[in-house]
């Protein structure tokens, strides 16, 4: 690979590595004959490396795996040796010792205090190896450098050593946003598990206390029902579960609901067979019908039906949540979707949140309601996710 091809790799892998990758992939599927010029095969070898390295850099600079990144970023740089060293001093370091990782600590500790990139002549002479070092920068902070030594250093390489010094940023960057989603994830999740506990637990123990004296083998079932629906919700693993298991759940609250309602809360399903495999996020379905029961049927004195549905559509599987009840205003439900309000709904709020998060901003809840008309919850979910196993969440 030669010095000019490899500076201009780096110079573009922050927008087209993609592309250009999955173009000269397509190449590579046709046999080597058609992998083009030299200038393209660097470039394949050198976008090759980069995607190896990126994974190991997700975790931060401190990360068990960054010796991982260093080894192939050597490749990519063509360099003796190369290490990666945070702004503690942990390092990674891929090539021949010969004390080359205490300078390159020395290194690290100035290139990260001045912010700028700098080559370090050896004190040896010109057969020994120089240093180059340029800063990793977020958010204009240096969390770290990466260091390389050649015997010269030529001004590509200390070009290129920026260059991948900007790109080990933006692989943290996206690191740490992964991490940001997650945490954003389990917070939703811990604000559905405290909006169902209070008002919920409350009112089934006490739909349940009623039948010890008058009818002790319904008590018992629903202590029953009671103990499944609290198992499933507030489990501690996977933010994934099938339709199947959801179902569950929801028939669990939809006994005890009825030991509170009577005849007045009526249930219908229509669940197509071949949707209950489907892999949907936790707490998803069941969040729709408490919000049907509670704000659609329970402020009316008759109560209601609930309707629920799912279908295969092809490449998604959709689930219905329909109610008769009060139904909703709906510039009021639009400024409690987007403006993140608090109080009654939020459930709904949540999930699509949720569903947004996971599946972009088309995968959002689709809502039909007014007032006094009811009100018909919609979310569609693709039958295909193969990262969201619920056996390996």
């Amino acid at each position: 690979m030669t010095d000019v091809v490899l500076t201009a790799v780096l110079g573009v892998l922050g927008g087209v590595v993609l592309t250009v990758l999955l173009l000269l992939a397509r190449r590579l599927a046709r046999g080597a004959t058609d992998l083009g010029s030299d200038a393209e095969r660097a470039a394949l070898t050198a976008l090759h490396h980069a995607s190896l390295a990126a994974p190991h850099l997700r975790a931060g600079l401190a990360g068990p795996d960054v010796v991982k990144a260093a080894r192939h970023l050597r490749v990519l740089l063509g360099s003796a040796a190369v290490a990666i060293v945070d702004a503690d001093g942990t390092l990674s370091f891929d090539g021949p010792s010969d004390g080359l990782e205490s300078a390159a600590v020395r290194i690290a500790e100035q290139v990260t205090a001045s912010g700028r990139r700098q080559v370090f002549p050896s004190p040896g002479g010109d057969d020994d190896l120089e240093g180059v070092g340029a800063p990793i920068l977020v958010d204009g902070r240096a969390i770290g450098a990466v260091v390389a030594f050649a015997a010269p250093v030529r001004a590509s390489l200390v070009r290129a050593a920026e260059e991948v010094a900007d790109w080990c940023a933006a692989q943290v960057e996206l690191g740490e946003l992964e991490s940001s989603r997650t945490q954003l994830a389990e917070a939703e999740l811990r604000s559905l598990r405290a909006q169902i506990s209070p008002h919920f637990i409350y009112n089934a123990l006490t739909a349940i206390a009623s039948f010890i004296h008058t009818d002790p083998v319904r008590a018992r079932d629903l202590v029953l029902e009671f103990a499944d629906f609290t198992r499933y919700s507030f489990r501690r693993q996977g933010e994934f579960t099938t339709l199947a298991e959801e179902l569950g759940s929801i028939h669990s609250y939809l006994e005890l609901e009825r030991a509170r309602f009577g005849d007045r809360l009526r249930v219908t399903l229509q669940i197509a067979p071949e949707t209950l495999a489907t892999v949907i996020p936790f707490l998803s379905v069941q969040p729709l019908v408490e919000n049907a029961v509670r704000h659609g049927l329970e402020p009316g004195e008759g109560g209601g039906e609930i309707r629920i549905a799912s279908r295969d559509d092809g490449t998604h599987t959709e689930i219905t949540v329909e109610d008769d009840g009060i139904g909703m205003d709906p510039e009021g439900l639009r400024e409690l979707l987007t403006a993140g309000a608090e109080g009654l709904h939020i459930g709904l709020r949540n999930v699509d949140t949720r569903l947004r998060q996971l599946y972009g901003t088309d995968g959002g809840l689709v809502v039909e309601t007014n007032t006094g008309a009811g009100t018909l919850v919609r979310m569609r979910v693709p039958k295909s996710q193969p990262l969201h196993d619920p056996d390996n969440d």
